[in-house]
């Protein structure tokens, strides 16, 4: 391009800048970078690849280019990102540049018509679509192909999700593939990215080229971040960490996040500062949206300390003056780790950042990748069902007949979509009958990339080299080097002494036992296809009562306690006496406790008078110990055991799928004779005892045999709750 119009060029695209940052002066400037990536999108129509930190710009990018673009008479940009509802402070500064956005995702589809005459209007600049609509059978069918004809910029935003690194398979970033190979000649796509390694780079550039030639600009910056100070506390169990948090979160910069690894972490963690008199707030994938919106706005505002986050408060937040960042949880990679540090310290000299790893940290990395790709025979099964069908098959439809759970089913279908052995249609799911291979390969190299990332972070927290060198070279950062201020660089900021009073009340909060175990109250759709006649809500008269669990296994307190006793390689042993005595104490609790059978309340159920276990293959000694100590101390008679007849499957019974687990249950559990004739001579309500609920289906059928047995009510006591 002449120099001239170059200049030009560099002069309209710094105005644009000014306006979207809100600079009445017109001073603002564009990193050379911002700059190098919108001339090869607007100049040259190419396609680029911008991997730079959060907080670096990339947005900048694509709205500069935009207005750019429109001015010079091209289509709108289409942005895919999973992050539209975090988006909204971007397209806020958007429209201060004079930037229309629209955005099409599963919460309006009845504005989906009405956008679409906008964009053919000419009325759209920046239309935002979430990748899910990527895989809806009426956008893929009717809004993408014109989509595609008329755009005049992709945006891939969180490209990495498109690479094999996404170990959650994201299968509607893979359908950009067919999207970039169907784009009209000339059309510049531009992905951004803040978190990829140098192998990661390497293939999202080269799906951007698809094909010869068309090679794409990579330009990638430093990953340092200047205002982060990291460092790693060691402290001894959960209740030294919790304490720390309770006796220290003063002392942090500002407001934060405090990152946590499970919901029940971040609820434990929420209500224990809170009794601390700490302002914070819960924000969890359980959080519901308008309670989301609030907690965003109150850190945004300052109104509250920290909020006690899962990764649901995810990519995307911006707050540039978030003054630190607690893991209390180590993550499993370094990856989504420098992700969620990279939040604080965007707008301000200096932020902490702060990991306290803990012992059950493995076991809840073990748990999440459990749920990965299923394996052959399952995905074999599914398809063998829709071919054999002949008819499209909902997920409710297809549910009972496969055991899997209904996202991992879904997630797994839309991997065989873009594959080519299924198809979206309405009204469900289609086999297309192409011969489809099970890439054992990719899924071992995905486990394996697992087990890297899992070492490397044991290696983060144990190194006593710069900290921040570590992750920039674990992110193949080749300008890594020593950053002068983590804690092994500069010393520890921080002690890991903890008053005596916060700890003692971290050991009470953790070390209370007790958690409400709410029963099932509906069967799974579908069991009449798998020949099992019972639908719709279960009769009251039929239904487990409320029961109560002593911990979960997900939780930082009795999770600790239990998660060993449950492992698959610990043997079955007697219930240990301090776990018995924390029963009892729940048992107590719960007799006194608001509708418990001691309460005094008019409508309290009449105390339990006898107990039933549960058969158990894998734990049985444990289950039938638990059951004669609580019937022991609480002076009830042992009525007996629930039978297996005989009819339950040799690989024990489906773990995954409701309808599939009922059918099981269905088949595999009775009521013997001698126990019938104990609960027709006991005159009041039963517990229930099991080593651990999972899905809650064996207890539901349990308590459904035990009613219609003569059972007048049926409490079920539980060691475990699961995940």
């Amino acid at each position: 391009m002449h120099g001239g119009m170059n200049a030009d060029l560099r002069s309209s695209a710094d105005s644009v800048l000014a306006r979207l940052v809100g600079d009445p002066t017109g001073t603002a400037r564009l990193r050379e970078d911002q700059w190098r990536a919108i001339e090869a999108l607007v100049a040259h129509k190419r396609r680029a690849l911008v991997v730079q930190r959060t907080g670096w710009g990339k947005s900048a990018v694509y709205f500069v280019a935009t207005s750019l673009l429109r001015a010079s008479g091209a289509g709108p940009t289409v942005i895919v990102s999973p992050l539209l509802a975090l988006m909204r402070n971007q397209v806020e500064a958007a429209a201060r540049a004079g930037i229309r956005a629209r955005t099409i995702n599963s919460a309006n589809p009845e504005e989906w018509e009405g956008i679409q005459a906008e964009v053919a209007a000419g009325e759209v600049d920046v239309l935002l679509v979430s990748p899910e609509r990527l895989n809806n059978p009426d956008f893929r069918d009717q809004v993408l192909p014109k989509l595609s004809a008329a755009t005049g910029l992709l945006v891939v935003d969180e490209a990495h999700c498109i690479s094999d690194w996404g170990h959650d398979f994201r299968p509607d970033y893979r359908r950009l593939r067919t999207m970039l190979a169907d784009l009209p000649p000339g059309v510049p796509v531009l992905a951004t990215t803040a978190t990829a390694n140098a192998r990661v780079t390497a293939d999202v550039a080269e799906q951007l080229g698809t094909g010869a030639g068309t090679d794409a600009l990579v330009l990638r910056g430093p990953l340092d971040r200047e205002s982060l100070s990291l460092a790693v506390l060691s402290l001894p169990d959960a209740a030294h960490r919790l304490a720390w948090l309770a006796d220290h979160l003063g002392d942090l910069p500002g407001s934060g996040i405090i990152y946590t690894l499970t919901v029940a972490a971040a609820e434990e963690v929420t209500a224990y500062l809170r009794h601390r008199g700490h302002t914070v707030a819960s924000y969890t994938g359980k959080t519901e949206n308008a309670d989301r919106q609030q907690a965003e706005d109150d850190l945004q505002a300052n109104r509250v300390k920290a909020l006690v986050a899962t990764s649901a408060l995810g990519m995307g937040f911006d707050k540039p003056d978030l003054g630190f960042v607690v893991h209390l949880g180590s993550p499993s990679s370094p990856i989504a780790y420098y992700q969620q540090v990279g939040r604080a310290g965007r707008g301000v000299e200096h932020a902490e950042v702060l990991l306290l790893p803990g012992r059950e940290d493995e076991a809840i990395w073990q748990y999440f990748a459990s749920v990965a790709f299923p394996p052959e025979e399952q995905v074999r099964r599914t398809l063998d069902v829709l071919a054999q069908a002949g008819r499209p098959l909902s997920l409710p439809a297809l549910e009972p007949l496969v055991d899997l759970r209904r996202t991992r089913l879904e997630t797994m279908l839309k991997v065989l979509d873009v594959d080519g052995a299924v198809h979206r249609v309405k009204g469900g799911w289609t086999s297309t009958g192409e011969p489809w291979a099970y890439d054992s390969e990719r899924y071992a190299w995905v486990a394996r990339q697992r087990a890297a990332e899992q070492q490397a972070m044991r290696d983060y927290a144990a190194t006593t080299a710069c900290r921040m060198e570590f992750l920039r070279r674990q992110l193949d950062d080749e300008e890594a080097a020593p950053c002068g201020r983590c804690d092994n660089c500069a010393g520890a900021r921080f002690t890991a002494d903890v008053s005596s009073a916060a700890l003692d009340t971290a050991r009470g909060e953790l070390g209370r036992p007790g958690v409400e175990l709410e029963p099932r109250k509906m069967w799974p759709t579908g069991l009449a296809a798998v020949g099992v006649d019972l639908k719709g809500r279960i009769p009251a008269g039929e239904q487990a009562s409320t029961g109560r669990a002593l911990g979960r296994l997900s939780d930082i307190g009795w999770g600790n306690r239990l998660r060993p006793m449950m492992a698959a390689q610990t043997a079955d042993q007697p219930v240990p006496d301090d776990v018995t005595q924390a029963v009892v104490a729940v048992l107590a609790d719960w007799a006194r406790g608001p509708g418990g059978w001691a309460s005094g309340a008019p409508d309290a159920p009449a105390r339990p008078v006898g107990v039933v276990a549960l058969p158990s293959r894998g734990r049985p000694e444990l289950v039938a110990t638990l059951a004669a100590r609580i019937a022991e101390v609480g002076r009830m008679p042992l009525l007996g055991t629930l039978a297996y007849t005989g009819q339950v499957p040799e690989y024990g019974l489906p773990s995954s799928n409701s309808a599939q687990r009922v059918r099981a249950l269905h088949q595999a559990l009775a009521v013997p004779p001698e126990l019938a004739d104990a609960l027709a001579g006991a005159a009041g309500p039963v517990l229930l005892v099991d080593d651990r609920a999972e899905s809650g289906w064996t207890l539901a059928v349990a308590a459904r045999l035990l009613r219609r047995a003569g059972a007048k009510e049926v409490f079920p006591l539980v060691l475990a709750l699961q995940p």
